[in-house]
């Protein structure tokens, strides 16, 4: 019996804790949205009405940063606060995070690798870019020099490292899948999905050559 409930509690969970969350980011978005609506003096429309209004405004200013005038004045304005130390410290941590989730700033070349370890054992990590920073090339030594990425939390705390491209071993894994099982030590992996990676190999086996 306890087994079944904590197999219920764990599959239930996951499902209720996503819905309260865009819930209550659904509710938030909603109430600003309204109180945007109350300075123009007009009253509530619809459950919704705000939420929809605050997508509209976003999607508006994404038109606007677009546009090059209002792009270099955004700038100027973030370039002024930055001066500012403690602006500089939240509005830089946030954007990271905010760079870090945004699918336009994926590098679409993330490349999962193995990094060979003193005592024969390997470590899962990252290429995230392939462009190394011109301070860095100057230090070290002559060689292809890579950042590799070895994540701690979804993808939010980590520690790059920087390593000869000849030492990597390229994994074909994708960048998801090989995030899911690196940070939960393969707790999380679907057994199917082994099962169909063996029966994959074994059906190209079979092939004739």
């Amino acid at each position: 019996m306890k087994k079944t409930l904590l197999r219920g509690l764990l599959n239930v969970l996951p499902l209720v804790l996503s819905i309260w969350l865009f819930w209550s980011l659904f509710e938030s978005l909603d109430k600003v949205g309204n109180f945007l609506f109350g300075l123009f003096h007009i009253g509530k429309l619809f459950k919704g009405a705000g939420f929809l209004l605050i997508l509209t405004l976003l999607f508006v200013a994404g038109l606007l940063f677009s546009v090059s005038p209002i792009a270099w004045l955004y700038d100027f304005i973030i370039r002024q606060l930055m001066r500012f130390p403690f602006f500089k410290t939240v509005y830089s941590s946030i954007n990271d995070i905010a760079s870090l989730i945004s699918s336009d700033n994926k590098n679409k070349g993330q490349q999962t690798v193995l990094v060979r370890q003193a005592n024969d054992s390997y470590v899962i990590g990252f290429i995230m870019s392939d462009d190394m920073p011109a301070p860095l090339t100057a230090a070290l030594p002559d060689g292809d020099w890579v950042p590799v990425l070895f994540p701690l939390s979804y993808q939010i705390a980590g520690v790059t490292t920087l390593v000869k491209r000849e030492d990597l071993t390229v994994v074909d894994w994708s960048f998801e899948e090989a995030m899911k099982y690196n940070l939960t030590a393969g707790i999380s992996t679907p057994k199917n999905n082994n099962d169909k990676t063996q029966k994959e190999t074994d059906d190209t086996a079979d092939k004739p050559v």
